[in-house]
């Protein structure tokens, strides 16, 4: 069978008994795509040792799209993301008995630790007091930080709201990456400014949080928040904060939310949990700022004078 078929059905596959987002499936089909035409071979036979290795050469090679003027290479993580498709191909011929590279002589790059950006309690505080307003939009906007803030959910999970939820209770349920299910808690300040936000609300449209007059382009347009216009609104009301030295996300308040959790005593399963991480090591990334025995080390023992 052609690798151009054998592609195709391990994408339906992906999507299929996998349960993989649409997303992840265009992203498999973009990287493979590209290997394959590096192969220039439709024979699974022909990926070898020597063919991957090419490959991997090939990337590491490559100039970014939007940094050839520099003359920067493709990251190290975003070379990881071919092999990663590749991998799974290649598991998925093994489990159709198709003669192959065998899966595990793929070993992923080396990449350096990832650097966690994030912003301290006190511009936290600034940045979710900073919608003051009495208007709808900043009613709103306060709504999404606090929610943010509260349920450490990601942009696209808290654009998948709908108005659906009992926010009177502290707590629902989110199907996050993978269609993973994963409950949330809200605190009394989320819950208080969710309950404000719709009973400001005299449309019908089902999503939680959707666009207000103003934000409107034409007539009749579709009114739920897209993930870039929530990214704009953290956007704006960092700047509004003052907090002009560093890229403030939606992630980074991600971010602030498990290294809250962290700093006040919660063990690093519990986080990983509510975060919605398959694997402890994604949230052990926090832990470095977070140890409070290295901080009060450092202040006992650091310049000390005999």
């Amino acid at each position: 069978m052609k690798l151009s078929e054998l592609k195709r059905r391990f994408l339906e596959y992906t999507e299929i008994e996998k349960g993989r987002s649409l997303k992840t499936i265009e992203n498999y089909d973009r990287y493979l795509t590209r290997f394959f035409g590096f192969l220039k071979s439709e024979d699974p036979g022909d990926i070898t040792d020597e063919a991957v290795r090419d490959f991997r050469l090939f990337l590491n090679r490559q100039k970014a799209g939007n940094l050839r003027a520099t003359g920067e290479t493709l990251k190290k993580k975003t070379q990881n993301y071919y092999l990663i498709a590749l991998r799974s191909f290649l598991k998925y011929l093994a489990r159709q008995n198709i003669a192959s590279l065998p899966s595990d002589r793929i070993e992923l790059a080396k990449v350096s630790d990832r650097v966690i950006d994030f912003i301290t309690t006190e511009e936290l505080r600034r940045l979710l007091d900073a919608p003051n307003g009495s208007d709808i939009k900043a009613i709103r906007d306060k709504a999404i930080l606090e929610l943010f803030f509260s349920t450490g959910l990601r942009v696209a999970e808290l654009c998948s709201l709908t108005r659906d939820i009992d926010f009177t209770r502290d707590e629902f349920s989110i199907r996050g990456k993978g269609e993973k299910v994963r409950v949330v808690f809200l605190s009394d300040d989320a819950k208080r400014a969710v309950k404000a936000y719709l009973s400001k609300r005299d449309d019908v449209d089902e999503a939680l949080f959707v666009k207000v007059a103003t934000e409107k382009k034409f007539k009749g347009e579709s009114m739920p928040l897209s993930r870039r216009s929530v990214e704009r609104i953290v956007k704006y009301y960092a700047t509004k904060a003052g907090i002009v030295s560093k890229k403030v996300t939606p992630h980074v308040i991600r971010h602030s939310f498990a290294t809250d959790l962290l700093s006040n005593g919660a063990d690093i399963r519990s986080v990983q949990t509510l975060l919605g991480h398959s694997s402890i090591t994604t949230t052990q990334i926090y832990t470095h700022v977070t140890d409070k025995h290295l901080r009060d080390v450092h202040k006992k023992f650091h310049n000390k004078k005999q």
